[in-house]
């Protein structure tokens, strides 16, 4: 497993984004938590995720390449408008997807909504290069502690996992969900 800090991620920029498009899973820093992802685009790869979390059919977010990607992807509502000016930020949005702009069903098995976050965090330029959601989820086994430090990780992540990107201890909560596939925002704040 190969570590980045922020710094070598950012020099070995084009070594990540082709270890990425290549279906690696790999752990990351958000403005919130740790996340585990990998290109959301690729089945294989998000259906890897869902096997190491024993996830079930519990939908999977993603980190936006951008509020543009959202918008083409994603069915905004007018009172929506005002979530997509907090990001980027801690909130994860759940909008209905465009019937068009379907993701695998390894993403989400029903394909009509998709949760999206753009973390106010670097990671957010990485995602932007590589111009692609990737898979954004707690790095644990669903029902678990999420990992704070690398010394906390569940041994089978740092066995599975392709590389990390790392910046030291996280102590922040997972990101508010916000839904807006309805009427009005549905806000879920998350505390472990």
């Amino acid at each position: 497993m190969k570590l980045f800090t922020e710094a070598t991620a950012k020099s070995n920029l084009e070594e990540i984004k082709k270890r990425i498009l290549s279906g690696e899973i790999f752990i990351y820093p958000t403005d919130t938590i740790y996340g585990l992802g990998c290109d959301a685009t690729n089945a294989k790869a998000v259906q890897k995720i869902r096997d190491l979390k024993k996830r079930g059919a519990v939908p999977f977010s993603v980190i936006s390449p951008g509020v543009d990607w959202i918008k083409e992807h994603c069915v905004i509502k007018d009172f929506a408008n005002e979530w997509l000016d907090k990001l980027p930020g801690p909130y994860t949005l759940v909008f209905e997807l465009r019937p068009q702009k379907k993701l695998p069903k390894e993403v989400n098995a029903n394909g009509k909504t998709l949760g999206v976050r753009i973390p106010n965090h670097w990671i957010a330029e990485i995602v932007k290069e590589i111009g692609k959601p990737i898979i954004t989820t707690s790095v644990n086994r669903s029902g678990k502690r999420s990992m704070t430090d690398l010394e906390d990780t569940d041994e089978i992540f740092k066995r599975e996992v392709d590389f990390v990107l790392y910046e030291g201890e996280k102590v922040g909560m997972p990101s508010d969900v916000v839904v807006l596939d309805g009427d009005r925002p549905q806000i879920i704040e998350r505390n472990t």
